[in-house]
């Protein structure tokens, strides 16, 4: 397994298969492939493969560390570009497919609906992320505070949820809310659970007087 995740094939093939959801919904849109209303199916599909890379670059630590498999780490800052990728997509069909690119009606939209407030603000995170997601970024800011920033990923995994179950509320539609919010309290609460651990291995050990 080491060698084929270093191998210098594997960075390739990863981008490759991160590209396909967005070539099937590129062929689905050009050939009328997307159900009567193609620009909510397009706009909710971009939203679910956000989510679904958001939980793949979340999972790729707890597994490095079960797996003992340190290789892995080298596909997290990639995965973690496409969950921008896919978010910005969704945004941009959003504004163009519902909108028509009218910048005032989409901030007046934005202000008035909670949950494309939520999702906004979790896709201004990610840009945070994605341009300091690089190793010049990393010098300038000091690895210290690159990694307190690179942390807000935790607040847009929550954001994204909230995003997702603030948007199917209207409908009352909670199964997949359920199933991305049960994968997502479990990534942040196996880190939850690690810091913890390494909090009370670092305490000191009280010896009691005799």
């Amino acid at each position: 397994m080491k060698k084929i995740l270093l191998h210098r094939a594997a960075k390739p093939v990863v981008f490759a298969l991160a590209l396909l959801p967005f070539c099937w919904l590129f062929y689905g849109a050009a050939t009328d492939q997307l159900g009567a209303n193609p620009a909510e199916a397009l706009i909710r599909a971009l939203g679910d493969w956000t989510l679904r890379f958001l939980c793949l670059v979340l999972a790729i630590t707890p597994l490095r560390v079960l797996t003992h498999t340190p290789a892995l780490a080298r596909f997290r800052r990639m995965v973690g570009l496409f969950v921008f990728f896919y978010a910005v997509l969704h945004l941009l069909s959003y504004a163009v497919f519902d909108m028509g690119l009218d910048m005032a009606e989409i901030a007046h939209d934005i202000a008035k609906r909670p949950f494309i407030l939520v999702g906004s603000l979790a896709l201004l995170l990610l840009t945070l992320l994605a341009a300091t997601s690089f190793n010049r970024a990393i010098r300038w800011l000091g690895a210290a505070r690159w990694r307190a920033l690179h942390r807000t990923v935790y607040a847009v995994a929550v954001l994204a949820v909230l995003h997702f179950f603030w948007m199917r509320a209207g409908k009352n539609d909670f199964a997949e809310v359920a199933v991305y919010g049960v994968i997502l309290a479990l990534l942040l609460g196996w880190r939850v659970w690690q810091a913890w651990q390494q909090h009370r291995r670092a305490a000191p050990v009280v010896v009691p007087v005799p």
